[in-house]
């Protein structure tokens, strides 16, 4: 699988860069900005993108700004943009823009080899993945009544999963049930939260996006 990186932190690029080529990545590009990232991908585009959320001129949402564009135009290209701290509006914005294959992953998961690694290649397979920690905090606010409140105890808790971009089979491991339950299980909570039509990957990016927004 081929990746690029994007961060101005050389030592912390380098990092990622080792840890990805060790777990067999193929890292064809590093830089330092997000325009130095597209015009790479623009030349010779990677299955996926590594890219810190805050980069040079102005150090804010480059690479926010940097993952719209390649949604745009390069949308077979996964992106997985890290943050050095938890920042649940940019996760949001992310999502809603609509991007598939998009993650949003705090830069101290880096040190977690395989969740890194599983990250890059969810993202690289189109999926979505969203840290733990931006879930929790999301779902931690203060909020009125909402569809979210028609779901169970243990309906919440497979959407919750969920909202961290795992699979059906990630759920049933991490949740210790049957494949046929939890897909009875999220069956349930697209029918409670009033998603009856479309594809099962968008019924659960909407599933996602209305647990986070609560």
């Amino acid at each position: 699988m081929r990746v690029m990186i994007a961060d101005d932190a050389v030592l912390f690029r380098e990092g990622v860069a080792r840890v990805l080529a060790e777990a067999g990545f193929d890292v064809v590009a590093q830089v330092g900005d997000a325009v130095s990232l597209l015009n790479r991908v623009r030349e010779d585009p990677p299955d996926a993108v590594v890219v810190d959320i805050r980069m040079p001129p102005t150090h804010t949402t480059e690479g926010l700004d940097a993952a719209r564009d390649l949604h745009e135009r390069h949308p077979s290209v996964g992106v997985l943009v890290l943050s050095a701290h938890v920042e649940p509006h940019y996760a949001l914005q992310l999502i809603e823009s609509g991007a598939r294959g998009a993650g949003y992953l705090l830069k101290e998961r880096v040190a977690d080899l395989d969740e890194l690694t599983d990250a890059v290649r969810r993202v690289a397979a189109g999926g979505l993945v969203i840290d733990p920690s931006v879930v929790a905090q999301l779902v931690g606010r203060q909020r009125t009544r909402s569809p979210l409140d028609e779901l169970t105890d243990r309906e919440r808790e497979v959407l919750e999963v969920m909202a961290e971009g795992r699979s059906n089979q990630a759920i049933c491991q991490r949740l210790y049930l049957s494949q046929k339950t939890v897909e009875a299980y999220v069956r349930s909570v697209f029918t409670k939260l009033g998603l009856h039509q479309g594809a099962d990957d968008n019924r659960r990016v909407l599933a996602v996006l209305t647990y986070l927004r609560g």
